[in-house]
């Protein structure tokens, strides 16, 4: 019997990825403190990444544009372009793809590459494909490069910028294994904490602890970081374009002015569903679960869903949104934020929908011939070529058309 080759994976993680976009544009802001943020006027006010003269003042993404500016007040803001962002992922995931047939994008600055079958110094390939990506895009990217998807991410993450990391089975011990048992890809604050509280405080530590006592402090989450820890993961990495299929699809929106009235909340879930449906039918799923999220000025949430007959139409989502806010949050009590996401998703073609006793005959069909001209009109001529009325002219800073 011959035995198969070690897989080969690298992670491909585009450093800084929206902040090197923009420098791409600009090269004057390498030179400069430089960060992409949201817009504070419309209380988007949080960095979504920065480039490394920003990093070195400590500056992270997530935190809010005070607090940057704290720490750097020459600080440069950039509001995100995120039509240019998808297009340099598009030109840099071609690349890949012209090495393998195996590309998994795991996020629009991330992917995987399984280059097992390739001939040659995976090193040297690893190199070539960090080196050409730059020459060709002007994005830096640093390669994790290992027999599993876990460590090949860690060592993406090992070394930045611009870098190659060989995680092997005879390294991995000396290289991971003093980390911290947080810096574990999967491993959040909440369970490093409670890792630590029995004594486990490396991803060594975790390692050598019995996967049983994992077991059972952690259910099936601790076989599976007993598993990562040790180098055992062997997930595969999706042949191009066959990754599996979401298991949601959602959009939220943090408004320019609280929503008071009940105009104010419709006119708020006009539009995230119009982007949440919009995306379904681009996919061709069908959900069965509605969740809503809604966020108060004092930043608290609640989360509520229902189950619906399979749908991928804006005015059903509208409608079972209202229904969970009309029995779940105090009339006229301001809403900061809204988030619609569509759960439990299916193939079109498989989510056969029962028609209500109360549907007018045709109206649904009809409601779906309406959306999909609209999805037509918009590919053709561009998001903002058609809104819906009650949308016009609000004063949110929304508007339909828009993916966010």
């Amino acid at each position: 019997m011959i035995a198969m080759p070690d897989p080969i994976y690298f992670h491909c993680d585009n450093n800084a990825f929206f902040a090197s976009v923009e420098e791409t544009f600009h090269p004057e802001y390498k030179k400069v403190p430089m960060a992409v943020a949201g817009d504070p006027a419309n209380r988007h006010g949080i960095i979504l990444a920065k480039n490394e003269l920003a990093k070195g003042f400590g500056i992270k993404t997530a935190e809010t544009i005070n607090s940057a500016r704290l720490k750097c007040p020459e600080l440069l803001l950039c509001p995100p372009r995120r039509r240019e962002y998808g297009e340099f992922c598009e030109r840099i995931n071609q690349i890949y793809e012209s090495y393998t047939d195996y590309v998994e994008r795991a996020s629009i600055d991330e992917s995987f590459l399984d280059m097992t079958f390739f001939r040659g110094s995976e090193l040297e390939m690893a190199h070539e494909i960090r080196e050409r990506v730059a020459r060709e895009t002007g994005i830096t990217i640093s390669v994790g490069v290992s027999w599993n998807r876990l460590f090949a991410k860690m060592g993406s993450d090992y070394k930045k910028p611009n870098a190659v990391t060989h995680i092997t089975r005879e390294n991995y011990q000396r290289i991971l294994w003093p980390m911290p048992a947080g810096e574990m890809f999967m491993v959040g604050r909440n369970t490093a904490a409670a890792l630590e509280k029995f004594g486990i405080k490396t991803i060594g530590d975790l390692a050598n602890t019995s996967e049983v006592f994992l077991r059972q402090q952690f259910g099936k989450q601790g076989e599976y970081l007993h598993i990562s820890a040790n180098g055992l993961d062997d997930s595969p990495i999706a042949r191009t374009g066959e990754h599996d299929p979401a298991k949601s699809i959602g959009n939220g929106r943090t408004f320019k002015r609280d929503l008071t009235s009940e105009q104010d909340i419709r006119t708020g879930l006009i539009v995230l569903a119009d982007s949440v449906a919009h995306r379904m039918r681009r996919a061709d799923v069908k959900c069965t679960t509605v969740q809503i999220t809604i966020k108060d000025t004092a930043l608290k949430s609640i989360t509520r869903q229902k189950s619906v007959q399979p749908t991928y139409l804006a005015a059903d989502l509208v409608r079972v949104c209202l229904e969970l806010i009309h029995a779940s949050w105090p009339r006229g009590k301001p809403i900061r934020l809204l988030t619609i996401t569509a759960q439990n998703l299916l193939p079109a073609e498989d989510a056969v929908e029962q028609l209500s006793l109360f549907d007018a005959p045709g109206g649904s069909k009809k409601t779906e011939q309406l959306e999909r001209a609209v999805d037509s009109i918009r590919d053709k001529h561009g998001g903002h070529s058609i809104q819906h009325g009650s949308v016009m002219g609000n004063d949110l800073g929304i508007y339909t058309g828009e993916e966010e």
